[in-house]
């Protein structure tokens, strides 16, 4: 029996819509996760950027870790390297960015926090490293791991000692969309670098530049019926204006007025809707996408690091711990 010229029709195109969904979910949002040794050559192609990462990228290489593993609430295994540096130091717990890895995003946090003698947790996000999955959701559910983590944190070391969410680019987003969520109340601060302001938002801006030609409107409707199919999220199901209006904790939002990817008006509006109080801005003159602590290294640190002691004495904490030795 023949099939119907409209049924038949019908079919062709359902199955090349799937087919165009699906090739988009791969190119956007699929990963699998890789555990390869970081090279140079992932490092900013920029040399002034390459040559200040150097000395840094060596001391964490050198730096004593504990692999950690936990289960996301949705079953996802996810993994982190622990940096333990002082008993009862603040912990900061440091998320990389969109097909990342922790040892390059977060050594700027990571060298920084070190200085403070704080502990360091770096995670690879879901579909990264050491972690499971393979759909990157730009922070749709890289938000409750963040939580978990925080969670994690809590019953490791205790609701005395003070913790801080930072991320760069999608680590960024991350951390903002958790700002959002029922934390721990031992997390006292953010530092959001250069993330967008919703996934929505980032993926109509981006798809263009990995698939030229295509019409935006068409293109990311099919790309979000294959990240909702294939992918199991929604990219309209996360907003990081919304979730940092939320916010119960101060947030450092970090921006490089010269970001190529994800645009420095995008930090600014984040920055905007947040309504925490100690809230701060940091803007990084002619700093590209992800590389805002070396392109201007002394005023991210003193802005920075005036944040998070500010975050702790909003909480009565003070670190180092002081002493009644005197003074030899």
């Amino acid at each position: 029996m023949k099939k119907h010229p409209l049924l038949a029709a019908g079919a062709a195109a359902g199955t090349a819509v799937l087919g165009a969904a699906y090739a988009v979910y791969r190119v956007a949002f699929y990963q699998k996760p890789t555990t390869k040794v970081p090279s140079p050559a992932d490092m900013p192609t920029r040399e002034c950027y390459r040559k200040a990462m150097g000395p840094d990228a060596d001391a964490l290489a050198r730096d004593m870790f504990k692999a950690v593993h936990i289960t996301a609430q949705d079953g996802t295994p996810l993994a982190a390297r622990y940096y333990h540096h002082a008993d009862g130091a603040p912990l900061a717990i440091i998320f990389h960015g969109y097909r990342g890895y922790a040892e390059r995003d977060g050594l700027g946090g990571y060298t920084l926090c070190t200085a403070l003698g704080y502990n360091v947790l770096l995670p690879d996000q879901r579909a990264h490293g050491y972690s499971g999955g393979h759909t990157i959701t730009m922070g749709v559910k890289e938000r409750y791991d963040a939580r978990d983590w925080t969670v994690w944190a809590r019953s490791r070391f205790g609701p005395e000692v003070p913790i801080f969410l930072m991320g760069v680019s999608m680590g960024a987003a991350t951390v903002l969309l958790a700002a959002g969520l029922n934390l721990p109340d031992n997390v006292c601060g953010i530092v959001a670098d250069c993330g967008y302001t919703s996934p929505r938002e980032i993926t109509r801006k981006c798809l263009p530049e990995y698939l030229p030609g295509m019409p935006l409107e068409l293109t990311y409707a099919v790309g979000r019926l294959g990240a909702i199919l294939f992918g199991h999220f929604d990219p309209e199901d996360a907003d990081c204006e919304a979730a940092a209006a939320q916010s119960k904790v101060p947030i450092l939002f970090v921006h490089g007025d010269a970001d190529g990817f994800v645009p420095y008006d995008m930090g600014k509006r984040n920055y905007e809707a947040c309504r925490a109080k100690g809230k701060k801005f940091l803007t990084v003159h002619g700093a590209e996408h992800a590389v805002s602590y070396y392109h201007d290294n002394d005023a991210y640190t003193k802005q920075a690091t005036e944040f998070l002691q500010d975050c702790l004495a909003r909480r009565g904490f003070v670190w180092p711990p002081e002493t009644d030795e005197p003074e030899k």
